[in-house]
C-alpha cells in the first residue's frame, strides 16, 4: 500500500504516522524527544524513528513510504529544508532535509514548520476545510499563527508569516522575550492565562485550565483574568483579520480546550471590535494535537501528488491507539 511517512518534532515529544494515499492513518506512535541528552542526540533519533517506520512500512504494507513529512519547531527554512533555529531542540543550521533523504536513498522530503504544518492540517481536512481564506492561530505556551489561500499557507518571504503572538496589542506593557513589550502572547496565551491566575489566586502550582474552571465556577478574580486575556486576544485577532480578511477564524492549543468558555465572550469580543471589516467564522480547532502530524503528511504527500490525499481526521479513519501488535517496543502509542 502506498505510504508516506509523517513526523512532527515537539520540544518533549515526536508524533509520528504512515499516512495513505487517501489520508487515511496507517500507523500512528509517538517517541520522547530527549532534548535533555542533545540537539545532536535528538537529530540523530528523529533519523532513527523515521528509518523505524520506514522498517515498519515494508513490513507492513509491502514497500517503503513514497516520502517523507517532517514538522519541526522554531524558524525553518522550507525552500532549503534547513531547521535555522530552534530554542526548543537546540537547533542551528541543521539540514534536516538532506540528512533523511541521504538515510533513505534520496526518497523525497518536505520540511516544514510545526505550526503552519497543524494550520495546513486543518485548513484541508479540519475545522476550516472548504474554506478559501483561514487564520490558524493555537494558544498554548506562546502564541503562533498559520495563514491559508487556497489549501496552502504562506510562509512570507523570510519564513515569519502569521507571527500574531508578537504583534503588539498593549504598548508598553510587559517585555516579551523577543524584545518588544507588550506582545500578544504576553497576555492571551495559556502560560500567560496560567501565570496571571497563579498571582491572582495565590496558588503557584494553578494553570490556566484551573482558571477556566474557576470562571465556570463564577470566580470573581477568574472572570477579571480571563476577560484580560480575552480582550487582548480580541485586539490581536482584529488586527489581523483587518490585514488578512480571513473567512474563517480557528482557534487551536492548550486555551482554546476551554471551550464556550473561551469562544462564547471571544466572540462578543470580536464582534464589537470590528467596524467595516467581515466578521469571519470563528471556531475552534477540530485536529487536537493530530494536527502537526497530519499536516506534515500532507505535506509529504504534496512532493508526489500536488493535488493531495482526499484526507479526513483521524476519528474518521479508524481507532486513535494503533494495534499493539503493529507498534514496536520503544515506543509509546498514542
Amino acid at each position: 500500500m502506498r505510504h508516506v511517512i509523517a513526523l512532527d518534532v515537539g520540544g518533549t515529544a515526536m508524533k509520528a504516522a504512515l499516512v495513505g494515499a487517501d489520508g487515511e492513518l496507517l500507523h500512528r506512535a509517538r517517541r520522547a524527544t530527549g532534548r535533555e541528552r542533545g540537539p545532536d542526540a535528538v537529530v540523530a533519533d528523529v533519523l532513527d524513528f523515521a528509518a523505524d517506520l520506514r522498517a515498519h512500512g515494508i513490513r507492513r504494507h509491502g514497500e517503503a513510504a513514497s516520502a517523507v513529512g517532517v514538522a519541526v519547531p522554531g524558524i525553518v527554512d522550507e525552500a532549503a529544508g534547513i531547521a535555522v533555529y530552534s530554542a526548543n531542540l537546540g537547533w542551528r543550521d541543521v539540514p534536516l532535509r538532506a540528512l533523511l533523504a541521504e538515510r533513505f536513498g534520496g526518497v523525497p522530503v518536505a520540511l516544514g514548520h510545526d505550526v503552519r504544518a497543524g494550520g495546513l492540517a486543518e485548513g484541508r481536512i479540519g475545522a476550516g476545510r472548504g474554506a478559501d481564506r483561514f487564520l490558524f492561530v493555537p494558544l498554548g505556551t506562546g502564541i503562533a499563527g498559520a495563514i491559508g489561500i487556497d489549501g496552502r499557507v504562506e510562509a512570507g518571504a523570510h519564513g515569519f508569516a502569521g507571527e500574531i503572538g508578537h504583534v503588539v496589542v498593549r504598548p508598553g506593557g510587559a517585555p516579551c522575550p523577543c524584545g518588544q513589550r507588550g506582545c500578544l502572547e504576553r497576555f492571551a496565551s495559556a502560560a500567560a492565562v496560567s501565570e496571571a491566575w497563579a498571582a491572582a489566586c495565590g496558588d503557584p502550582g494553578a494553570d490556566a485550565a484551573d482558571c477556566a474552571k474557576a470562571v465556570e465556577s463564577g470566580d470573581v478574580r477568574a472572570r477579571e483574568v480571563w476577560q484580560e486575556a480575552v480582550d487582548a486576544l480580541a485586539d490581536g485577532l482584529v488586527t489581523a483579520l483587518t490585514l488578512l480578511d480571513p473567512r474563517t477564524l480557528i482557534i487551536g492549543g492548550g486555551l482554546a480546550e476551554a471551550g464556550e468558555t473561551l469562544f462564547t465572550p471571544l466572540r462578543e469580543a470580536v464582534r464589537r471590535r470590528v467596524t467595516f471589516q467581515k466578521l469571519p467564522s470563528l471556531v475552534p480547532a477540530a485536529l487536537g494535537d493530530t494536527a502537526g502530524c497530519l499536516g506534515a503528511g500532507l505535506l509529504a504527500w504534496d512532493l508526489i501528488d500536488p493535488a493531495g490525499p482526499s484526507a479526513t481526521p483521524p476519528s474518521a479513519t479508524g481507532p486513535s491507539t494503533p494495534d499493539p501488535s503493529t507498534t514496536d517496543p520503544s515506543e509509546v502509542t498514542t
